[in-house]
């Protein structure tokens, strides 16, 4: 068993020292600060820089990353580099946008099939100054991420190799609640099944229920709050902001849980998901 930490860890230091005291193989994180220099010798980082293209922004410099916890696993990071690029080299990606993912091959050292990790933060964009509107948008950023993330398909037609992706993040979007964004949302899951990676949660029971149910979610929702706004606290957190998607392949091997009890919260206003992936030597 793999054990996988996605968090967005709010810029903050603590949720590094948080990370070192869950037992953990692999972090997927978002909105990372630099780790703190005593915590550097217990951690292993990727050895490549974001793609930054013309522009270096904020977001660049606080990264996703995947971060190595263990010795149990061996992790290979992969290479950003600029969209266009013809040939890559074999742990080379092509990156489209700034500051939107850190991706990884993760193998178990007792044995097992290696896959690939990716840690997913959906930025918040806002309209073009044309339209006449102030709104922020983040699923243009997640579909960067999907296109970034297609050359670990091996096949078009989908009759190829199996391919073998746990994605994870901040895709700052509710599935399945009634606001006006929900169709624009349900895309990102509906471009992702086309590729093969489905939704694996986290879902109620695997987490608690936001008490009171809000009014924007559906009848019957199983979502589990991951993320509160600064005016409220763990015991009030209503909206569900991460999400775990995995290959078909790997489906019946990954289980997902919101740590979202308010006494297992943790030091971010994110709470931390934990990915499950059964290996087979």
């Amino acid at each position: 068993m793999i054990k996988i930490v996605s968090w967005n860890t709010g810029f903050a230091r603590q949720p590094w020292f948080d990370l070192l005291e869950m037992d953990a193989d692999v972090a997927l994180l978002q909105e990372t600060c630099t780790p703190p220099p005593d915590v550097l010798d217990s951690i292993e980082l990727g050895p490549y820089k974001p793609w930054l293209g013309e522009s270096y922004t904020a977001t660049a410099l606080r990264p996703p990353r995947v971060v190595k916890l263990s010795n149990r696993v061996e992790v290979q990071w992969y290479e950003q580099v600029e969209p266009h690029r013809g040939k890559l080299g074999p742990r080379q990606m092509p990156a489209s946008g700034i500051g939107l993912w850190d991706a990884a091959t993760v193998t178990a050292v007792d044995g097992g099939e290696p896959f690939n990790v990716v840690s997913m933060y959906a930025a918040w964009q806002s309209s073009h100054p044309n339209v006449g509107s102030r709104s922020l948008y983040p699923d243009a950023s997640a579909h960067r991420i999907i296109s970034d993330l297609t050359v670990l398909v091996p096949s078009y037609s989908g009759d190829g190799p199996e391919h073998r992706i746990v994605a994870a993040g901040d895709l700052n979007v509710c599935f399945g609640d009634s606001s006006t964004f929900t169709s624009r949302a349900q895309t990102i899951i509906d471009r992702l099944a086309v590729l093969g990676l489905e939704y694996v949660g986290p879902r109620y029971p695997d987490g608690r229920k936001a008490d009171p149910v809000p009014e924007n979610l559906t009848v019957g929702s199983l979502d589990v709050p991951t993320y509160h706004t600064a005016r409220k606290k763990p015991e009030t957190a209503e909206l569900q902001l991460d999400h775990v998607f995995a290959s078909r392949a790997l489906t019946k091997d990954v289980t997902t849980r919101a740590m979202n009890q308010v006494e297992e919260w943790g030091s971010s206003d994110h709470c931390r998901i934990i990915i499950n992936v059964e290996t087979t030597p």
